[in-house]
Protein backbone atom coordinates (compact mmCIF):
# COMPACT_ATOMS: atom_id res chain seq x y z
CA UNK A 1 0.00 0.00 0.00
CA UNK A 2 1.28 3.47 -0.90
CA UNK A 3 1.96 5.64 2.16
CA UNK A 4 -0.27 8.75 2.33
CA UNK A 5 2.49 10.98 3.69
CA UNK A 6 4.69 10.12 0.74
CA UNK A 7 1.87 10.96 -1.66
CA UNK A 8 1.60 14.36 0.07
CA UNK A 9 5.31 14.93 -0.52
CA UNK A 10 4.99 14.07 -4.22
CA UNK A 11 1.93 16.30 -4.57
CA UNK A 12 3.80 19.20 -2.95
CA UNK A 13 6.80 18.76 -5.24
CA UNK A 14 4.46 18.61 -8.25
CA UNK A 15 2.77 21.82 -7.08
CA UNK A 16 5.85 23.87 -6.18
CA UNK A 17 8.64 22.42 -8.33
CA UNK A 18 11.38 22.44 -5.67
CA UNK A 19 12.07 20.42 -2.55
CA UNK A 20 12.61 23.64 -0.58
CA UNK A 21 9.20 25.08 -1.49
CA UNK A 22 7.51 21.72 -0.92
CA UNK A 23 9.08 21.50 2.54
CA UNK A 24 7.87 24.99 3.40
CA UNK A 25 4.33 24.07 2.34
CA UNK A 26 4.41 20.85 4.36
CA UNK A 27 6.14 22.48 7.37
CA UNK A 28 9.10 20.12 7.23
CA UNK A 29 12.72 20.17 6.05
CA UNK A 30 13.74 19.72 2.41
CA UNK A 31 15.67 16.64 3.52
CA UNK A 32 12.47 15.09 4.89
CA UNK A 33 10.71 15.70 1.55
CA UNK A 34 13.58 14.11 -0.37
CA UNK A 35 13.50 11.09 1.91
CA UNK A 36 9.76 10.68 1.38
CA UNK A 37 10.15 10.86 -2.40
CA UNK A 38 13.01 8.33 -2.30
CA UNK A 39 10.92 5.93 -0.21
CA UNK A 40 7.98 6.38 -2.57
CA UNK A 41 10.21 5.52 -5.55
CA UNK A 42 11.39 2.36 -3.80
CA UNK A 43 7.81 1.56 -2.81
CA UNK A 44 6.50 1.91 -6.37
CA UNK A 45 9.60 0.67 -8.20
CA UNK A 46 9.48 3.73 -10.48
CA UNK A 47 11.55 6.88 -11.00
CA UNK A 48 9.17 9.72 -10.15
CA UNK A 49 11.31 12.88 -10.33
CA UNK A 50 14.37 14.09 -12.22
CA UNK A 51 16.55 17.13 -11.62
CA UNK A 52 16.02 20.01 -14.05
CA UNK A 53 18.47 22.73 -13.03
CA UNK A 54 17.43 23.90 -9.56
CA UNK A 55 13.97 22.46 -9.96
CA UNK A 56 12.56 18.96 -10.03
CA UNK A 57 10.70 17.66 -13.06
CA UNK A 58 8.20 14.86 -12.74
CA UNK A 59 8.74 11.86 -14.98
CA UNK A 60 5.80 10.38 -16.87
CA UNK A 61 5.31 7.93 -14.01
CA UNK A 62 5.57 10.77 -11.53
CA UNK A 63 2.86 12.77 -13.31
CA UNK A 64 0.53 9.77 -13.34
CA UNK A 65 1.01 9.20 -9.61
CA UNK A 66 0.78 12.94 -8.79
CA UNK A 67 -2.60 13.15 -10.57
CA UNK A 68 -3.87 10.23 -8.52
CA UNK A 69 -2.34 11.75 -5.37
CA UNK A 70 -4.40 14.91 -5.81
CA UNK A 71 -7.61 12.91 -6.06
CA UNK A 72 -6.66 10.71 -3.10
CA UNK A 73 -5.77 13.70 -0.90
CA UNK A 74 -9.04 15.42 -1.86
CA UNK A 75 -10.98 12.29 -0.86
CA UNK A 76 -9.13 12.10 2.45
CA UNK A 77 -9.88 15.76 3.10
CA UNK A 78 -13.57 15.19 2.34
CA UNK A 79 -13.61 12.24 4.74
CA UNK A 80 -11.98 14.31 7.48
CA UNK A 81 -14.51 17.11 6.91
CA UNK A 82 -17.45 14.71 7.02
CA UNK A 83 -16.15 13.16 10.23
CA UNK A 84 -15.67 16.60 11.79
CA UNK A 85 -19.22 17.53 10.79
CA UNK A 86 -20.49 14.30 12.32
CA UNK A 87 -18.78 15.20 15.60
CA UNK A 88 -20.05 18.77 15.21
CA UNK A 89 -16.98 20.13 16.96
CA UNK A 90 -14.67 22.91 15.80
CA UNK A 91 -11.25 21.26 16.04
CA UNK A 92 -8.08 20.75 14.06
CA UNK A 93 -6.09 23.45 12.29
CA UNK A 94 -7.43 26.22 10.06
CA UNK A 95 -5.00 28.20 7.93
CA UNK A 96 -6.26 31.38 6.25
CA UNK A 97 -4.76 33.26 3.30
CA UNK A 98 -5.80 36.93 3.25
CA UNK A 99 -4.93 40.14 1.43
CA UNK A 100 -3.05 42.80 3.39
CA UNK A 101 -5.98 45.04 4.33
CA UNK A 102 -7.99 42.07 5.55
CA UNK A 103 -5.03 40.96 7.66
CA UNK A 104 -5.16 44.30 9.48
CA UNK A 105 -8.86 45.14 9.44
CA UNK A 106 -10.59 41.74 9.72
CA UNK A 107 -8.31 38.95 10.84
CA UNK A 108 -7.33 40.17 14.34
CA UNK A 109 -10.98 40.25 15.44
CA UNK A 110 -11.91 37.04 13.61
CA UNK A 111 -8.94 35.04 14.89
CA UNK A 112 -9.45 36.27 18.45
CA UNK A 113 -13.14 35.26 18.27
CA UNK A 114 -12.19 31.80 17.02
CA UNK A 115 -9.64 31.43 19.81
CA UNK A 116 -12.16 32.46 22.47
CA UNK A 117 -15.09 30.40 21.18
CA UNK A 118 -13.23 27.32 19.92
CA UNK A 119 -10.14 26.62 22.04
CA UNK A 120 -9.65 23.22 20.37
CA UNK A 121 -9.04 24.93 17.01
CA UNK A 122 -5.57 26.15 16.09
CA UNK A 123 -5.24 28.83 13.42
CA UNK A 124 -2.65 30.17 11.02
CA UNK A 125 -2.52 33.22 8.73
CA UNK A 126 -0.64 33.94 5.49
CA UNK A 127 -0.67 37.42 3.92
CA UNK A 128 -0.76 37.16 0.12
CA UNK A 129 -2.40 38.87 -2.84
CA UNK A 130 -5.72 37.34 -3.96
CA UNK A 131 -4.24 35.56 -6.99
CA UNK A 132 -1.76 33.79 -4.72
CA UNK A 133 -4.45 33.15 -2.12
CA UNK A 134 -6.67 31.37 -4.64
CA UNK A 135 -3.77 29.23 -5.83
CA UNK A 136 -2.82 28.25 -2.26
CA UNK A 137 -6.45 27.35 -1.64
CA UNK A 138 -6.75 25.32 -4.84
CA UNK A 139 -3.63 23.36 -3.99
CA UNK A 140 -4.89 22.61 -0.49
CA UNK A 141 -2.16 24.50 1.33
CA UNK A 142 -4.65 26.79 3.10
CA UNK A 143 -8.21 26.06 4.24
CA UNK A 144 -9.83 29.46 3.68
CA UNK A 145 -9.03 32.54 1.60
CA UNK A 146 -10.13 36.15 2.14
CA UNK A 147 -9.91 37.94 -1.20
CA UNK A 148 -10.44 41.41 -2.64
CA UNK A 149 -12.05 41.13 -6.05
CA UNK A 150 -12.44 44.22 -8.23
CA UNK A 151 -15.03 43.57 -11.00
CA UNK A 152 -12.71 45.33 -13.47
CA UNK A 153 -9.94 42.85 -12.64
CA UNK A 154 -12.04 39.72 -12.08
CA UNK A 155 -10.56 36.80 -10.17
CA UNK A 156 -10.95 33.39 -11.80
CA UNK A 157 -12.35 30.89 -9.34
CA UNK A 158 -11.66 27.19 -9.98
CA UNK A 159 -14.71 24.94 -10.22
CA UNK A 160 -13.71 23.22 -6.97
CA UNK A 161 -13.96 26.46 -4.98
CA UNK A 162 -17.02 27.81 -3.16
CA UNK A 163 -17.16 31.55 -2.45
CA UNK A 164 -19.43 33.95 -0.59
CA UNK A 165 -19.29 37.72 -0.38
CA UNK A 166 -18.69 39.52 2.90
CA UNK A 167 -19.61 42.87 1.40
CA UNK A 168 -18.56 45.79 -0.81
CA UNK A 169 -15.65 48.07 0.03
CA UNK A 170 -15.66 51.46 -1.68
CA UNK A 171 -12.66 53.64 -2.48
CA UNK A 172 -12.28 57.43 -2.47
CA UNK A 173 -9.74 59.87 -3.82
CA UNK A 174 -7.48 61.12 -1.04
CA UNK A 175 -5.82 64.48 -1.65
CA UNK A 176 -3.67 66.92 0.33
CA UNK A 177 -5.74 69.20 2.54
CA UNK A 178 -5.01 72.34 0.48
CA UNK A 179 -5.48 70.73 -2.92
CA UNK A 180 -7.76 72.68 -5.24
CA UNK A 181 -10.06 69.79 -6.22
CA UNK A 182 -13.68 70.32 -5.19
CA UNK A 183 -16.96 68.49 -5.70
CA UNK A 184 -17.35 64.92 -6.89
CA UNK A 185 -14.93 63.95 -9.65
CA UNK A 186 -14.39 61.17 -12.17
CA UNK A 187 -11.04 59.43 -12.33
CA UNK A 188 -10.54 60.76 -15.85
CA UNK A 189 -10.77 64.34 -14.50
CA UNK A 190 -7.80 63.72 -12.21
CA UNK A 191 -5.73 61.62 -14.61
CA UNK A 192 -3.00 64.31 -14.86
CA UNK A 193 -2.43 64.49 -11.11
CA UNK A 194 0.71 63.03 -9.58
CA UNK A 195 -0.45 59.62 -8.41
CA UNK A 196 0.64 57.71 -5.35
CA UNK A 197 -0.34 54.05 -5.67
CA UNK A 198 0.48 50.53 -4.61
CA UNK A 199 3.07 48.44 -6.40
CA UNK A 200 2.55 46.88 -9.82
CA UNK A 201 1.06 43.41 -9.48
CA UNK A 202 -1.32 44.38 -6.69
CA UNK A 203 -4.99 44.09 -7.66
CA UNK A 204 -5.60 47.71 -6.60
CA UNK A 205 -2.87 48.74 -9.05
CA UNK A 206 -4.49 46.58 -11.74
CA UNK A 207 -7.82 48.30 -11.10
CA UNK A 208 -6.33 51.80 -11.41
CA UNK A 209 -4.49 51.18 -14.68
CA UNK A 210 -7.56 49.48 -16.17
CA UNK A 211 -9.64 52.55 -15.34
CA UNK A 212 -6.88 54.92 -16.51
CA UNK A 213 -4.98 53.10 -19.28
CA UNK A 214 -1.43 54.34 -19.67
CA UNK A 215 -1.19 55.76 -16.16
CA UNK A 216 2.02 55.02 -14.26
CA UNK A 217 1.94 56.26 -10.65
CA UNK A 218 4.89 58.47 -9.73
CA UNK A 219 5.13 56.71 -6.37
CA UNK A 220 4.52 52.98 -5.86
CA UNK A 221 4.55 51.77 -2.27
CA UNK A 222 3.52 48.63 -0.43
CA UNK A 223 1.19 49.98 2.24
CA UNK A 224 -1.86 52.24 2.18
CA UNK A 225 -0.53 53.92 5.36
CA UNK A 226 2.57 54.96 3.40
CA UNK A 227 0.37 56.34 0.62
CA UNK A 228 -1.50 58.47 3.15
CA UNK A 229 1.75 59.79 4.60
CA UNK A 230 3.00 60.80 1.16
CA UNK A 231 -0.33 62.44 0.30
CA UNK A 232 -0.25 64.37 3.58
CA UNK A 233 3.18 65.65 2.55
CA UNK A 234 1.59 67.17 -0.57
CA UNK A 235 3.31 64.82 -3.03
CA UNK A 236 0.26 63.60 -4.91
CA UNK A 237 -3.15 61.95 -4.73
CA UNK A 238 -4.24 58.36 -4.23
CA UNK A 239 -7.27 56.09 -4.49
CA UNK A 240 -7.65 54.27 -1.18
CA UNK A 241 -10.38 51.80 -0.10
CA UNK A 242 -12.33 52.72 3.02
CA UNK A 243 -11.57 49.43 4.74
CA UNK A 244 -7.88 50.32 4.52
CA UNK A 245 -8.25 53.66 6.32
CA UNK A 246 -10.26 53.45 9.55
CA UNK A 247 -8.74 56.85 10.40
CA UNK A 248 -7.20 59.57 8.25
CA UNK A 249 -4.02 61.43 9.20
CA UNK A 250 -3.86 65.20 9.48
CA UNK A 251 -3.16 66.97 6.21
CA UNK A 252 -5.44 65.00 3.89
CA UNK A 253 -9.09 65.06 2.90
CA UNK A 254 -11.53 62.83 1.04
CA UNK A 255 -12.96 63.51 -2.42
CA UNK A 256 -15.67 61.18 -3.68
CA UNK A 257 -15.27 59.61 -7.11
CA UNK A 258 -18.05 58.84 -9.58
CA UNK A 259 -18.71 56.13 -10.55
CA UNK A 260 -17.83 54.93 -7.07
CA UNK A 261 -14.90 52.46 -7.20
CA UNK A 262 -16.03 49.26 -5.51
CA UNK A 263 -14.32 45.99 -4.70
CA UNK A 264 -15.97 42.84 -3.40
CA UNK A 265 -14.51 41.26 -0.28
CA UNK A 266 -14.96 37.51 -0.63
CA UNK A 267 -14.23 34.43 1.45
CA UNK A 268 -13.62 31.12 -0.32
CA UNK A 269 -12.98 27.49 0.54
CA UNK A 270 -12.66 24.19 -1.28
CA UNK A 271 -15.86 22.24 -1.89
CA UNK A 272 -14.27 19.30 -0.08
CA UNK A 273 -14.06 21.45 3.11
CA UNK A 274 -17.67 22.59 3.11
CA UNK A 275 -18.73 20.13 5.83
CA UNK A 276 -16.03 21.22 8.30
CA UNK A 277 -17.51 23.03 11.31
CA UNK A 278 -14.32 25.12 11.42
CA UNK A 279 -15.20 26.64 8.02
CA UNK A 280 -18.64 27.71 9.25
CA UNK A 281 -17.16 29.07 12.49
CA UNK A 282 -14.58 31.07 10.52
CA UNK A 283 -17.26 32.50 8.22
CA UNK A 284 -19.29 33.63 11.24
CA UNK A 285 -16.22 35.22 12.86
CA UNK A 286 -15.30 37.02 9.64
CA UNK A 287 -18.82 38.39 9.18
CA UNK A 288 -18.71 39.75 12.72
CA UNK A 289 -15.30 41.29 11.99
CA UNK A 290 -16.67 42.77 8.74
CA UNK A 291 -19.61 44.45 10.51
CA UNK A 292 -17.22 45.96 13.05
CA UNK A 293 -14.77 47.16 10.38
CA UNK A 294 -17.53 48.68 8.23
CA UNK A 295 -18.86 50.61 11.21
CA UNK A 296 -15.37 52.04 11.81
CA UNK A 297 -14.88 52.86 8.12
CA UNK A 298 -18.21 54.65 7.85
CA UNK A 299 -17.32 56.98 10.70
CA UNK A 300 -14.04 57.85 8.95
CA UNK A 301 -15.40 58.26 5.40
CA UNK A 302 -16.86 61.77 5.55
CA UNK A 303 -16.33 63.49 2.19
CA UNK A 304 -14.81 66.97 2.32
CA UNK A 305 -15.12 68.74 -1.02
CA UNK A 306 -13.91 72.27 -0.36
CA UNK A 307 -10.19 73.02 -0.01
CA UNK A 308 -9.07 74.30 3.38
Amino acid sequence: MIDLGRLRALHAVASYGTVLAAGQALHCTPSAVSQQIAKLERETGATLVEKDGRRLRLTDAGRVLADHAERVLTSVHEAESALAAHRDTVTGRLTVAAFATACRALMPHALRRLMENHPQLTTGLIEVNPHEGLELLRRGHVDLAVLDDWPEVGLRYPESITKTQLGDDHADLIVPMRHGISGTVSLEQVREERWIGVRAGDVCYEYLIRRLPGLVPDFQVGEFETQLTLIAAGLGVGLIPRLARPALPDGVRVVQVTPLPTRRVVIAWRDSSAARPAIKAAEEALREAWDQAVASAVSASRTVNAPA
